[in-house]
């Protein structure tokens, strides 16, 4: 089937919106109030309607032959000439005098059946768009391309289906017709931006950079929100200039007789030599490493095959992927890797032609869990380089399993040198990138942190200094909530966390590891805010751990403990009696009057929960808190939280006999007055300062007389329901 080429169909576009306009302009004059215009309008709606009555009509692309041959049925000798209209509906005659209202008719029927005419063949093309789409999806560029093409026939005005086309023709190497289509798709609409993206590779790959910067750049001043975008399309550009640049330049010192490029063209040649002891190609390896000290050696080693060639090898290469290595094959494989991490110094198209390999994955993964520490060690180096750029850390992030890594890596905690610090880094710096982030949030419950248990639960054998850094890491990545919610949702994690606390926990290795269970109760405090079955299980447990860790003497180590009584003890009323029983009432009070802000939040909290589930924790509130000094105190705080944590608490506690009387002549109403009508960010807040007025009037109604006197009683009223 013949094709219209874009020539073609580009002149019966343009001529359809020619007559467009044309006929627009002919309303407009044909509605005029100035006589003289809608005189000449009718004068000219006469010529075309004459001009048009043997020519074909051009609908939507496709051309319809209209026979508009006159029939006088009143014929008589002296009869004028009669033009009929495309309905039949009047006639010109005479001085071809028109009325307004007839042409205006004629053309609203037009409009409407070319409407009709338009909605259907958008409809066809339509549907071979999705056909081009899903063709394209499939990689299958030349049928996209055809069904495009085909949709193009049917609307000729179709926007997307142009770009569309483009970008298909893009895959191709079709460039200048990607071109041609980004420019009829600018027709359609000035501010597409897909017309300028699709026009931008096109230009890339014609390698005129300039022209492929000006349409990235148009991008920007159409919309600003697309920088981003634009600048990674600038970056693969400018990417791409370098690499021709970078070529030119080894042809040139190549014909000139550099004795670098020379010798490293040589040397690759050598390497090629099959069937030679493993020696002759280490020693070719690393004279080779010696010489990709500029981008001219290395640039002539990617276009002379190096990668291949290394590869390629059957030496090489079991050096590489045997399991089992001889002393000279470690060397060898060590040597190579130290090789591409020259070869991709500095060289982005070094690196994505190595990483994009289809076996890098796999090779470098394997390599790094080699118990040789040349090896490993190596490996851990080219990873941190390709994590030293932007590019490189795209890279490895877009073409390593991520899983598998963060999995190696953790396991490297166990190693007592600086393999395991370098291990670590390398995660720090991914934990980074948000792409590594969303890939955590799949399966790194199920394969990653299992292998985090058992470094908790083997604590002796792991590295002490860098333990920490792994359990932030993990804390880090814990911020997600739907990884924050597979982890706390394991129970082995919270057995393993209580595992490595009792650990941290003997006296004569307290000292030693501090920071490990520092940070491990850190990670539990975040954790622990999630509500869940695990947790619950576990709490009698957490809280056990935690009155014990209450006798130390380390800041730090006390406020994280607080804070995690303050996330578990909801979720347990054993854990409760377990807590008050062991003396948290007193203690909690003696946090607080401390004064030390996280603390004090946290053991504001950890009271409420206290008091609300236990009338032995009431009790002992009126007992150790004379007069209640401690909470009214907290009643003054500008933290909110706290405020009302310290109200809830007050509201159960005057429910013990005599405590509301205790409050008379103090500022207590006045100040739970001032929370209850308040304007708090938190309506928690006016609601427990409400129910802890209601409960202390209703207690000791002399508390009513002075609710009155400061024009109270409306507020306490209308807060009576929230009051059981």
């Amino acid at each position: 089937m013949m094709m219209a080429g874009p020539g073609q169909s580009g002149l019966e576009l343009e001529r359809f919106l020619r007559e467009v306009d044309e006929i627009t302009n002919l309303v407009e004059g044909i509605r005029s109030d100035d006589p003289a215009i809608r005189d000449k309008a009718f004068q000219k709606a006469d010529e075309k309607l004459l001009k048009c009555s043997e020519e074909s009509e051009t609908v939507e692309g496709c051309k319809v032959k209209v026979n508009r041959t006159l029939i006088n049925k009143n014929p008589s000798s002296r009869s004028q000439p009669q033009y009929a209209n495309l309905q039949g509906e009047y006639e010109m005659q005479g001085n071809r005098e028109m009325r307004q209202d007839n042409f205006l008719s004629i053309l609203e029927k037009d409009a409407e059946e070319r409407g009709k005419r338009r909605q259907e063949s958008r409809k066809l093309a339509t549907a071979l768009k999705e056909k081009g789409n899903t063709a394209f999806q499939k990689e299958d560029y030349a049928t996209a391309v055809r069904y495009y093409t085909k949709g193009l026939e049917k609307l000729r005005d179709f926007q997307a289906l142009y770009t569309n086309r483009a970008q298909a023709y893009n895959k191709l190497g079709k460039h200048e017709e990607a071109i041609t289509d980004c420019e009829w798709a600018l027709k359609c609409n000035e501010n597409c931006v897909k017309a300028y993206v699709h026009m931008g590779k096109a230009n890339l790959g014609l390698k005129k950079y300039e022209e492929a910067r000006q349409c990235y750049q148009k991008i920007i001043t159409i919309d600003p929100s697309r920088e981003m975008l634009v600048r990674e399309y600038i970056n693969l550009l400018e990417l791409a200039q370098k690499k021709e640049e970078q070529e030119k330049k080894v042809m040139e010192e190549f014909e000139r007789g550099n004795l670098n490029t020379t010798t490293a063209h040589e040397v690759l040649k050598k390497l090629s030599s099959p069937n030679k002891i493993p020696f002759f190609y280490l020693g070719g390896v690393r004279f080779l490493t010696e010489l990709m000290k500029e981008s001219t050696e290395q640039t002539l080693f990617r276009t002379n095959g190096g990668f291949s060639v290394v590869n390629d090898n059957e030496i090489i290469r079991r050096s590489l992927v045997s399991s089992e290595k001889e002393s000279c094959e470690v060397e060898l494989c060590a040597s190579v890797l130290a090789l591409w991490k020259a070869v991709c110094h500095a060289n982005e198209e070094n690196q994505r032609i190595f990483i994009t390999s289809s076996d890098t994955n796999e090779l470098l993964l394997n390599l790094l869990c080699c118990k040789e520490s040349e090896i490993h060690n190596e490996c851990l180096g080219l990873l941190s380089f390709f994590l030293l750029t932007e590019y490189g850390r795209g890279l490895l992030l877009c073409n390593l399993n991520l899983t598998r890594l963060m999995k190696i890596l953790i396991g490297f905690v166990n190693y007592s040198d600086e393999t395991s610090g370098r291990a670590m880094n390398i995660l720090t710096n991914l934990i980074s990138e948000q792409k590594f982030r969303k890939h955590c949030q799949n399966d790194f419950a199920i394969h990653v942190i299992p292998s985090f248990e058992i470094l908790l639960k083997n604590l002796k054998l792991v590295n002490k200094q860098i333990l920490p850094q792994c359990i932030s890491i993990i804390g880090n990545l814990a911020t997600d909530k739907t990884t924050s919610r597979q982890i706390s949702g394991r129970e082995e994690f919270w057995e393993s966390c209580l595992i490595c606390m009792d650990d941290t926990m003997i006296p004569s290795t307290m000292a030693e590891f501090r920071d490990v269970l520092y940070t491990l109760l850190g990670l539990m405090v975040n954790l622990s805010m999630e509500q869940c079955s695990s947790i619950q299980v576990k709490t009698p447990a957490i809280t056990e751990r935690c009155i014990s860790l209450l006798a130390s003497t380390d800041g730090g180590i006390l406020t994280r403990t607080v804070g995690l009584l303050s996330h578990v003890l909801p979720q347990s009323e054993e854990a409760v009696e377990k807590a008050v029983d062991a003396g948290m009432v007193k203690t909690m009070l003696r946090f607080i009057k401390a004064d030390g802000k996280t603390t004090t939040r946290y053991a504001a909290k950890t009271l409420a929960i206290c008091s609300s589930r236990s009338e032995e924790a009431r009790e002992q509130i009126v007992r150790c808190d004379k007069k209640f000094s401690v909470l009214r105190k907290l009643l003054s705080q500008d933290d909110e939280q706290v405020v009302g944590n310290a109200a809830l608490c007050l509201s159960y506690c005057f429910e013990i006999p005599g405590a509301a009387a205790s409050l008379l002549k103090t500022d207590i109403v006045r100040m739970l007055l001032k929370h209850a009508g308040g304007d708090a960010k938190e309506n928690s807040l006016q609601q427990n300062a409400a129910i802890a007025l209601g409960k202390l009037c209703l207690a000791e109604p002399r508390h009513k007389t002075e609710l009155r006197e400061l024009h109270g009683l409306e507020i306490l009223s209308s807060c009576m329901k929230y009051i059981k």
